[in-house]
């Protein structure tokens, strides 16, 4: 519930990837978080009114708008074996949660779309084409 999110757990984002990168302590690039992070930049740029869901699976952007909820988002630098069906089931859980039937997933440069078993569409597009066209619907 958006209540629980409220008190719940927080994502942090920063405003700029490059200083990110300047002062992170990481040595590995981590290209999944600043994909992440760029979209994160996106949606406020754009005005959105962002949220994340977890339960047993989670959800990157829940877009609300006036009190509904009108575009899921799952970040994914790339869908793999590793990861493919940990991604679809964390927005396939959030898509039953918020009562929509569509969902993305931004990837760095991968596009397909996505029957989940329940019926639900993924659309996959690469993360570029999102920022030019917009929503993935």
């Amino acid at each position: 519930s958006l209540k629980r999110q409220y008190a719940g757990q927080k994502k942090l984002y920063v405003i700029d990837n490059g200083m990110r990168n300047a002062i992170a302590f990481r040595f590995s690039q981590d290209t999944g978080r600043l994909l992440e992070n760029l979209v994160f930049i996106e949606l406020r740029r754009r005005g959105a009114e962002i949220f994340f869901f977890k339960e047993s699976g989670e959800c990157d952007f829940i877009i609300r708008e006036r009190d509904h909820t009108t575009e899921l988002l799952q970040i994914s630098y790339e869908l793999n074996a590793i990861d493919r069906d940990r991604e679809i089931a964390g927005l396939s859980q959030a898509m039953a949660a918020h009562a929509l039937s569509e969902g993305t997933i931004l990837t760095y440069n991968q596009e397909e779309e996505i029957l989940t078993p329940d019926g639900m569409k993924v659309h996959v597009m690469p993360v570029w084409r999102w920022l030019i066209e917009g929503s993935g619907k």
